[in-house]
Parts: structure tokens; C-alpha cells; sequence
């Protein structure tokens, strides 16, 4: 699904990313762990083209996409939930949904099968999105982004700042997508129960470099926090 290979990337001219190797398969969720200034979440702004790549590749669905727009990367099938619940806060959640399922043949059912998977927001479509709870800005985000119809969703810390019974209502939706098959789920997450409950692989970043790596599950968790200590 998506490939990096020894991708380098920052800002400007200081590079965050070194040499990252790492794949993404079908039908998986993969997590993304480490320490605030890890690099994390620039390695994410890499994958959907938000930051250049200095060197290597990124291939997705069999496609060299190392070159493309943001907007290219969309319509190819890769989805972005940065971090921090973000919506259009003075459009209603109907409105904040109905924003991304314009244009779209299917608009109305992809709205229609996102408000299936978050049916809390079923009772909150008339209301402002800066009026929702952070746990509820964040399910609205998850919405519009898979209203897009993604091959791949890519989730920037989606569990920072909400109540836990919204942490376990996320975490159930995206195990239930991926089980689907058809898509794939990118994540970068502090909660580290929340992270290996749902991921089938890890890795651990360290100052922008790749470190240790395994598959997902409760039992990778003393692994895991022992890798974070390091």
C-alpha cells in the first residue's frame, strides 16, 4: 500500500526525518510511537506531501508518488486527519460533512455511511463544529476524511485531549474498517494501549531515525515502552 524508503525530510534546511524506511500494508493499521520532537508527525506531513522529501521515494498502491501534490496524493486515495480536531468551526457538522461529499456521485451515502460509523453525531448535525466537544470534533473529522472514500487514512495523534469512552469508540471504528478490507490506516498515537490494541505493525521513532519495530497486540507493550526508554 505505502511504501518510504530512507526518506529524509524537515523544514527548510534542517532535516527532522533521517533515512526512514517503513511500510504500510493492505488492510492494516500501523502506529507510529516516540517522544514529542520525535519526528512523527513530520514524518506524516511527508507521506502526504505537505513537506518536500530531500531524498528517497514514496510509492503508494504500486505508484511513485515522491513528486506529487497534497492534492494529487487525495485523489489517488490517502486521507489526512491532522492533529487537533480540526473542522470549519462556524459550519454545522452537516455542513462541515456536506463541504467534502460535494461533487461526489455517491455524496449523500458516504455521509450517510460516516454518520453509521460515528452515530453520535446523528444528533448534533444542526450544530456549530467550534461548539462540539473535542471528541466530538475529532469523530467529525474521521467523518469528512472517509467521506473522501480513502485507500489509506492517515491519523495524526486522533486520541489527544478526548474522554476515554471517544478513545474506545475510535478505536473500535478504525479495527472494524480495516477488517473490511480496502483500507489502511496510518497512526501516530501517545496512547500506547490505544496504539497496539489497534495496530497489526509498529514502529518507534527516535530523534527523526528509525528504531526498533514488531508487530502490534497487547503483549508488544513492555517492548514497546522499553524501545521509548531508550
Amino acid at each position: 500500500m505505502l511504501e518510504l524508503s530512507h526518506v529524509r525530510s524537515g523544514y527548510g534546511r534542517t532535516e527532522v526525518i533521517h533515512d526512514v524506511t517503513m511500510t504500510v500494508p493492505d488492510d492494516s493499521v500501523v502506529a507510529i510511537m516516540g517522544h514529542n520532537g520525535a519526528g512523527k508527525t513530520t514524518l506524516l506531513r511527508a507521506a502526504v506531501g505537505l513537506l518536500p522529501t530531500k531524498a528517497g521515494s514514496i510509492t503508494f498502491d504500486g505508484e511513485n508518488i515522491t513528486k506529487y501534490s497534497p492534492s494529487k496524493r487525495v485523489k489517488r486515495g490517502i486521507a489526512y486527519v491532522p492533529q487537533g480536531q480540526q473542522s470549519f468551526p462556524q459550519l454545522t457538522t452537516a455542513e462541515n460533512l456536506q463541504v467534502v461529499a460535494d461533487g461526489r456521485k455517491r455524496g449523500k451515502a458516504l455521509i450517510d455511511e460516516s454518520l453509521d460509523l460515528f452515530p453520535a453525531l446523528k444528533d448534533l448535525l444542526t450544530r456549530k463544529a467550534g461548539l462540539l466537544s473535542g471528541g466530538q470534533r475529532q469523530q467529525l473529522a474521521i467523518a469528512r476524511a472517509l467521506i473522501t472514500e480513502p485507500k489509506l487514512l492517515i491519523l495524526d495523534e486522533p486520541t489527544e485531549g478526548i474522554q476515554p469512552s471517544v478513545v474506545a469508540e475510535i478505536e473500535r471504528t478504525i479495527i472494524d474498517l480495516t477488517g473490511r478490507g480496502g483500507l489502511s490506516v496510518l497512526l501516530v498515537e501517545q496512547h500506547i494501549g490505544f496504539a497496539l490494541q489497534a495496530a497489526h505493525f509498529y514502529y518507534v521513532l527516535h530523534s527523526g531515525h528509525l528504531g526498533s519495530s514488531g508487530k502490534g497486540g497487547a503483549s508488544a507493550e513492555a517492548e514497546v515502552r522499553a524501545a521509548m526508554a531508550i
